[in-house]
């Protein structure tokens, strides 16, 4: 009989939830695995030994039912309007339960005052999830991912351009199996870390330029960086499937991006402390992808597929930001300003962590 906790995973088909879970059973604890819709990915999950529960984080009966029997939890709050209601009810159901530890994903800009609605609700899920009486709370807030970038692969390795609005931005970008490597690390082990924040980053810091080296590297061919404005990604987005809503999030990012945000304390060890591990470099990660798809090939067919999606981005309408701001958040928000404008953010996020050289400069400015 398996001694183990029994440990709840959500957004357990995503990004960093698939592979918590499968790190975890590896383990050989007992997952539970809740999903958004039963599908081929839940089921690998089941055939590889995990639980599989499908459902809305914003069920109530069913957070309840998902966390009877579990002893630690990993919450990731799905990238929906209605993030802050699920963290909520989580947290009250983990309470019920009187769960021993809750791992939850934040964000590296989470701040009270952020344009960013995702942002400022990301913050008060945190606090929600301090707040919890009787369950520890740990919490994971990355910065910007790798996982990104990998949308560009495609034109990389089709018209050799690497296009997105980062400016000159630098970042450290964690792959989706190290922070998950950190998540399951942390539910593995709860009992030290209760009431602390890791942050997991890349090996090193990278330039736009850095990148673009890299996707010519594995793909093969020259690739050159093109920083383009936000409406043309924006497009890209919407004709891709996303949502107003995220879209209307990304916009902030890539400001924060622009002003190297995701430079302050990057890299650091956050990765190898605790997963004993060195971080995933960005070589390693693009690699991954680029095998796994057949996009980044130069045939005849990957070439008409990247054309063909040229045509629909360039006939998607730009989303409009202002008209979905007015309807959707709240008219007002009193001294929103980026977290790399905002002095309790910087004074909680710079002064404990080293900047990366030439960082300090670009703030200054």
């Amino acid at each position: 009989m398996n001694s183990r906790p029994t440990i709840l995973i959500t957004g357990a088909a995503g990004r960093t939830g698939r592979h918590t879970t499968l790190d975890l059973l590896e383990r050989g604890f007992p997952v539970r695995a809740l999903v958004h819709r039963l599908d081929s990915r839940s089921s690998e999950l089941a055939s590889r030994g995990a639980e599989v529960i499908a459902g809305s984080l914003t069920d109530i009966e069913l957070l309840r039912r998902a966390m009877s029997g579990v002893q630690r939890a990993y919450f990731v709050a799905p990238w929906i309007a209605g993030s802050l209601e699920a963290a909520t009810m989580f947290a009250a159901a983990a309470e019920e339960n009187r769960l021993e530890a809750v791992v939850a994903m934040s964000q590296w800009l989470s701040s009270p005052a952020h344009p960013s609605m995702h942002t400022r609700r990301t913050w008060l899920a945190d606090t929600v999830f301090s707040w919890m009486p009787s369950v520890g709370s740990i919490t994971v807030n990355p910065g910007f991912f790798a996982d990104p970038y990998m949308s560009a692969l495609e034109a990389g390795g089709q018209f050799g351009l690497f296009t997105m609005p980062l400016g000159n931005g630098l970042n450290a970008p964690p792959s989706n199996q190290d922070i998950a490597r950190v998540i399951a690390a942390l539910l593995a082990d709860p009992a030290e870390h209760i009431g602390s924040s890791y942050r997991p980053t890349g090996p090193e810091l990278l330039s736009p330029q850095d990148i673009a080296g890299v996707f010519a590297e594995v793909l093969g061919r020259r690739v050159r960086y093109v920083d383009v404005p936000f409406w043309m990604l924006a497009k890209s987005a919407a004709s891709a499937g996303y949502r107003p809503y995220e879209i209307a999030q990304m916009r902030t990012y890539f400001e924060e991006y622009k002003r190297d945000t995701f430079a302050i304390g990057a890299p650091n060890n956050v990765v190898k402390q605790l997963t004993g591990r060195d971080p995933e470099g960005f070589v390693q990660t693009t690699r991954h992808y680029a095998d796994a798809s057949r996009t980044t090939q130069r045939t005849p067919s990957a070439m008409t597929r990247a054309l063909a999606g040229l045509v629909r981005m360039t006939a998607q309408p730009a989303p409009r930001h202002s008209r979905y701001a007015a309807i959707h958040e709240p008219e007002h928000v009193a001294g929103r300003r980026l977290a790399i404008d905002t002095e309790q953010w910087r004074d909680t996020h710079a002064p404990a962590l080293a900047l990366a050289d030439g960082v300090e400069q670009h703030l200054a400015a």
